[in-house]
This record gives C-alpha cells, sequence and structure tokens, in this order.
C-alpha cells in the first residue's frame, strides 16, 4: 500500500461516543476517516454503521491490515451488538470496493448469529475464487451482496446487480433471478 493514506468511508447512527472512539482509533492510523454522523435512519435499527475500505476483499488486505486489528473491529461491532440486546438493534455494512464491490450485511436478530456471522467474514476468502471465477461471473456485474443464512451458517452470494437484472450465485453459477 502506499504512503498516503487512503478515504475510508465511515457512515453512521445510534453509536455511543466511546464506540466511535474505539473504532476510529483502530483505523484512522492507516486510513484517512471520513465519518458521516447523519447517514439515513432506518426506522426499524436504532443503530446503523456502514464502513467502506476503499481496498479489494482478498489476502492482501487482511496480511497489510493486519489480523489483531480485523479482530477488534469484530469484537467491537459483536459488543455494540451485546449492548443493544436483541431483535432489530443494529445493522452493519461492511463494503470493499474492488472489481467487484463486496458487501456483507449484518442485521441478524438473535445475538449468537449475529457474532457468528461476523467471526465468518474472513471465511467468505475461501469462497471467492468460485464466486469470482471469470467463466462464471457476468462481466457486467459490479457488485455482490453478501448475506448470513444463520440456519445453514454460511455467507451466502445474495446478489450481484447491474441495473434491473439481479444476479444470485446457485448451484456453483450465476442465475438470473
Amino acid at each position: 500500500m502506499s504512503a498516503t493514506k487512503l478515504p475510508l468511508s465511515l457512515r453512521f447512527y445510534g453509536i455511543s461516543p466511546w464506540e466511535l472512539e474505539v473504532i476510529y482509533s483502530l483505523l484512522h492510523n492507516i486510513f484517512n476517516v471520513n465519518e458521516d454522523p447523519n447517514a439515513d435512519q432506518d426506522e426499524n435499527f436504532t443503530t446503523m454503521m456502514n464502513i467502506t475500505f476503499p481496498i479489494e476483499f482478498n489476502e492482501t488486505f487482511f496480511k497489510w491490515f493486519g489480523t489483531p486489528r480485523w479482530d477488534k473491529i469484530k469484537g467491537i461491532i459483536k459488543e455494540m451488538k451485546r449492548r443493544r440486546g436483541g431483535g432489530n438493534s443494529l445493522r452493519v455494512y461492511i463494503k470493499f470496493t474492488g472489481k467487484p464491490d463486496i458487501i456483507f450485511t449484518v442485521d441478524l436478530d438473535d445475538r449468537r448469529s449475529f457474532d457468528t456471522a461476523i467471526d465468518k467474514i474472513d471465511f467468505v476468502l475461501e469462497l471467492l475464487p468460485y464466486h469470482l471465477d471469470s467463466k462464471k461471473l457476468p462481466k457486467e456485474i459490479t457488485e455482490i451482496s453478501y448475506q448470513f443464512d444463520d440456519i445453514s451458517g454460511k455467507w451466502n452470494a445474495m446478489a450481484g446487480e447491474l441495473g434491473e437484472q439481479t444476479y444470485q450465485f446457485s448451484e456453483n453459477e450465476w442465475k438470473i433471478t
């Protein structure tokens, strides 16, 4: 990575000053953090956090970012859920810019499922070669969204969108839905 800090977007609402300080302290040493505390509010959630990393989601990111820092980010997100309890109390978006952009959405009611989803984000690295295979991935897809299935305990590539068309990864291939 270059010596210049890359711009990281941090949009949120309903986060305590303590939580914000911890998140900021983990990110500001390596990123130029652009905060937006006036993110659009969803009436179904008391708290929302949207982190956009200006880096592709791959092993290089984790080597550069560091496992201890990544584990602390996951820990604070899980602590935020613990402090707010069950139900629709917290929605988290974690986006990695690249070709395509990778977005993880975590908004599970059950705290145990929520924590499991956060812990297993790293596991998606193993699926990327299948999901991003140039022979299977439609070239028009610019964004892939991952949603955690709490029944199977796995992250699924729910859809890649292009204009009016939505794709879903199913049975080892991308299909128009």
